[in-house]
């Protein structure tokens, strides 16, 4: 398989293409390779169906306490302040 080669500063500057991409690239830093990427491709339908099983799931645990989504936040805000 024919890889690809970019320099760090190109890979930098592109890499929301990079990451599309399906190909693996080679990345070189002064002609040297210093890493590689490797895209893993996502299915994005079967993303979206695992969000929204899991904020369901997350729903029914909140409600089965009787927790308030509203009050967490708060608290999160607060705690978030804090440090």
């Amino acid at each position: 398989m024919m890889t690809s080669s970019v320099g760090i500063r190109e890979f930098r500057a592109g890499l929301a293409d990079f990451i599309a991409s399906a190909e693996p690239v080679a990345v070189t830093r002064h002609g040297h390779t210093v890493g590689w990427f490797i895209p893993t491709p996502v299915d994005q339908d079967a993303e979206v169906v695992s969000l929204r099983t899991a904020a369901t799931t997350l729903d029914s645990l909140l409600a089965e306490r009787g927790v308030d989504p509203d009050e967490v936040v708060a608290d999160f805000k607060v705690a978030r302040r804090a440090d």
